[in-house]
């Protein structure tokens, strides 16, 4: 039987960590500004809405995970120093 592996040493940038943070910050921060964006948008139908939370979103996540993973790749650049 393997052993439970409960921490991890990763080499360079934490991916993990990048995916759960843009996750995370693309509910908190990118969801309520595709709501508040769809107030200024005729959106009458569901496929409207739709459209437009996908329009709306994808770059909001698309930015957000640039964002996280260049944060990260700086701070891992820091931790080596």
């Amino acid at each position: 039987m393997t052993p439970e592996v409960t921490q991890t040493d990763p080499e360079g940038v934490d991916y993990g960590w990048v995916m759960q943070m843009t996750f995370i910050i693309t509910i908190v921060i990118g969801a309520p500004l595709v709501a508040i964006l769809s107030m200024f948008a005729s959106v009458p139908t569901w496929v409207d809405r739709v459209e437009f939370a996908i329009r709306v979103g994808a770059p909001i996540w698309f930015i957000t995970a640039v964002v996280v993973y260049l944060y990260a790749r700086r701070q891992h650049g820091r931790s080596n120093l």
